[in-house]
């Protein structure tokens, strides 16, 4: 953009959503809603909804924004990111800086405000992990990043519950041990697909720093253990047959994914690894509605 040229307020308002990784906001929405849910044992009121998805939103466009404003010289020699707006100028550094951290004050103090203290704190941890823990840490260090800094994707659920019951129990220490079981094998299989592209800025995702046949077994364990934890909660919270049932049938084709990826991985075919990757956000997604509307059944 040439200096002196404004764009159209529009497209500047949605360079700023896009800072926020609106795609990750819906899995947000999914894994906080549901809980919300089994937390209540019925529909919450829709204003207590409202609030913690709102303040969620905040929170996690936050941390998103914090990590375009410090991966933005990754991004520009990347061709999956060479479009995010501090690549192409829509936003300014110091823009996206300030946009930041503006909603990581406003996720925090509404919150505070509208919840309770403890979803406001689990919300500032959110954002602290992610930003600091795996942008700034972990993630140009090893390979096992992703692993460890996808405990951030894991807050939601506990925002959820403690937003209805105002503490924590172990259902949702079940559910956040899910998700981040369950992060490794949705993320490495995608950083397969991407894996010249994490070569050539020198980022250590495990899908580029191994070959196909290793990180097909590892999304195989990691992806067994997901089930494994996801039938935890039956006994634990009480699920009835629709979760029950759900868990085995999704599971178990999450799991067939990941056994598939590595056959033909070792066999040396294309592994096609962006079918586990849209397999484990899908199984997610159904296995959280079933959460919603088990606890909504009489059986």
């Amino acid at each position: 953009m040439s200096r002196g040229t404004r764009q159209p307020f529009a497209r500047t308002v949605r360079a700023y959503i896009a800072l926020m990784k609106p795609r990750v906001l819906e899995l947000l929405l999914v894994t906080t809603v549901p809980v919300m849910i089994l937390a209540e044992g019925g529909f919450p009121s829709l204003w207590l909804v409202l609030a913690t998805v709102i303040g969620g939103t905040a929170s996690a466009g936050s941390a998103a924004a914090f990590n375009m404003y410090l991966d933005r010289d990754i991004d520009a020699h990347m061709q999956r990111t060479v479009n995010r707006p501090l690549v192409t100028g829509e936003v300014s550094p110091r823009g996206a800086l300030v946009f930041a951290w503006t909603l990581a004050v406003f996720s925090t103090a509404w919150l505070w405000l509208t919840t309770n203290w403890l979803a406001a704190v689990l919300s500032a941890g959110a954002i602290f992990f992610y930003v600091v823990i795996y942008t700034m840490i972990l993630k140009r260090r090893t390979e096992q990043n992703i692993v460890w800094g996808g405990i951030a994707g894991c807050f939601p659920v506990l925002i959820g519950w403690t937003a209805v019951t105002g503490s924590l129990a172990w259902p949702p220490v079940i559910l956040f041990a899910l998700v981040f079981l369950w992060t490794p094998p949705h993320y490495w299989p995608l950083s397969m697909k991407y894996k010249q592209q994490y070569d050539d800025v020198n980022v250590p995702m495990l899908g580029a720093t191994r070959n196909g046949s290793q990180v097909g077994l590892q999304v195989i364990l990691y992806a067994w253990a997901t089930v494994a934890c996801s039938l935890l909660l039956v006994p634990v919270a009480g699920m009835g047959l629709v979760y029950t049932v759900s868990a085995l049938v999704f599971g178990g084709w999450f799991i067939y994914e990941s056994h598939r990826l590595y056959n033909r991985a070792v066999r040396g075919t294309e592994p096609r690894p962006m079918r586990v990757f849209h397999a484990s956000i899908t199984y997610l997604t159904l296995l959280f509605v079933a959460i919603a509307v088990d606890p909504l059944l009489p059986f």
